[in-house]
């Protein structure tokens, strides 16, 4: 159990030190985010430099289980800036996924950054689909140590191939990288989007798509 802790805090240090930033550079040592500040920014405004503290650049928790016990079998514990504020114009977050054996990561897409996924424990079957119109799925079943690379904006998926729970940690290249489940926009938008729309998007009968809708 130690070598596996040592393992995960290896992973997250060389995870975090290769990705590289695609938000704007930082102008100063530190930005801590002010999430309460009245001044409106792509981002966050700075909190006062001397009342910032370590706790603004801590998180803990990350050696946690997340709880898999959901529909899709898998949950993420993202380390952004809304966990770590003084993560504010640094161009950079994690996160760590837990799967539940055969849990899935739906496909999805950061529209803000690059993801680099490291996998921890189990095997975990990866892939992304390049854009319109060739639309190839690249895929790969990666390994413990195995290291693999989902392109900015690109829709991508992670699957636990095996018996046990499985573990990965992602690095991604935005303080806030945001996600777009691909099945939660499209079926669970709010209002709907029309459903004889969607029906002739999928090809399907307009009663297929109601119960899809149904589930979300």
């Amino acid at each position: 159990m130690a070598s596996h802790f040592r393992f995960l805090g290896l992973v997250i240090m060389i995870t975090c030190s290769i990705v590289m930033a695609s938000d704007n550079s930082p102008l100063q040592d530190f930005c801590v985010a002010d999430s309460n500040g009245p001044v409106l920014v792509n981002g966050f405004a700075c909190k006062n430099a001397k009342l910032v503290q370590a706790s603004d650049f801590f998180f803990s928790g990350l050696h946690l289980m997340g709880n898999t016990s959901n529909a899709v079998g898998s949950r993420v514990t993202p380390v952004t800036v809304a966990q770590i504020p003084g993560l504010n114009t640094l161009g950079i977050s994690m996160a760590r996924i837990d799967f539940a054996p055969w849990g899935i990561n739906p496909p999805h897409t950061h529209p803000r950054a690059t993801e680099i996924l490291t996998v921890i424990q189990g095997s975990i079957q990866v892939g992304f689909v390049t854009s319109n119109p060739e639309n190839r799925l690249i895929n790969k079943v990666l390994q413990k140590g195995d290291v693999f690379v989902f392109p900015e904006g690109l829709v991508h998926f992670q699957r636990n191939v095996g018996n046990g729970n499985a573990i990965a940690i992602a690095g991604l290249s935005s303080q806030n990288p945001g996600v777009i489940t691909v099945a939660n926009v499209v079926f669970g938008a709010k209002p709907d989007i029309p459903n004889d729309l969607l029906a002739k998007a999928f090809q399907v009968d307009v009663k297929v798509v109601d119960q899809i809708q149904s589930k979300f």
